[in-house]
């Protein structure tokens, strides 16, 4: 693969990981006490004009 394409997804990973934590702590925060609660998370990626779909699923715990 090329290094402009190295580049670009890299990009596109990093961004989806800091606005995904972001939104996440976002969720908590409004939540309240989350203490003790699990919460199952799936993030589902597709990619237009590539036949690409991608599901990620786990489990986040509350906060402390």
């Amino acid at each position: 693969m090329s290094e402009e394409f190295n580049m670009s997804m890299r990009k596109f990973l990093k961004q989806v990981g800091v606005t995904s934590q972001q939104a996440i702590e976002e969720g908590l925060r409004k939540a309240g006490n989350t203490q003790g609660k699990t919460y199952e998370a799936k993030v589902v990626l597709t990619i237009d004009g590539l036949d690409v779909e991608h599901v990620v699923t786990g489990t986040i715990k509350g906060t402390d």
